[in-house]
């Protein structure tokens, strides 16, 4: 039986308000922006990620997006926090004997987390290791990309008597 991957927690508001690119952006551009960059992230680092939002004040059921088999997205029932959903994950996955990472800054989720066995990220330290794993992506499949010293133009491609006609088009008026 091979190894299970590491299971990263991740409380989205908290992560979300951590991140610099995210300030400022409108709620749901947020999420998905940050939905998808940790989609990549788990994906390069072969991690599986459930990011959890809090929906606690809202009159909603817990919803479950299933992005791929390593990737989901819950957004909490009404009156249940992120918190809370994330310690239950941590106990389910602990028991099951599942490496866990909790990436929060929240002082009362460490604690709790950390009495499971399970490891936490701050959220600050956790965007610039999803940063740098970005750039290393970047650098690992695009390389040093040079661009063309010179400029690439239409008239370049094409045959010269089309050029012509095309260049005479554009004189008449």
């Amino acid at each position: 039986m091979s190894k299970q991957p590491p299971h990263y927690l991740v409380d989205g508001y908290n992560l979300m308000h951590a991140w610099e690119e995210l300030r400022g952006e409108e709620l749901y551009i947020a999420r998905d922006r940050l939905t998808n960059w940790l989609i990549e992230y788990g994906g390069y680092e072969k991690f599986d990620i459930t990011l959890v939002f809090d929906a606690a004040f809202t009159d909603d059921e817990e919803k479950i997006e299933e992005h791929n088999e390593h990737f989901r997205v819950i957004y909490t029932a009404s009156g249940e926090s992120a918190d809370k959903v994330i310690e239950r994950l941590t106990y389910e996955l602990i028991r099951r004997k599942r490496e866990v990472h909790v990436v929060s800054s929240d002082a009362v989720i460490e604690t709790v987390i950390l009495g499971a066995g399970a490891y936490r990220h701050p959220s600050r330290e956790f965007c610039r290791a999803v940063k740098r794993a970005k750039k290393q992506l970047r650098q690992e499949y695009l390389g040093n990309v040079t661009l063309p010293l010179v400029r690439a133009e239409v008239g370049d491609r094409i045959d010269q008597s089309v050029f012509d006609k095309l260049d005479r088009l554009r004189r008449q008026k």
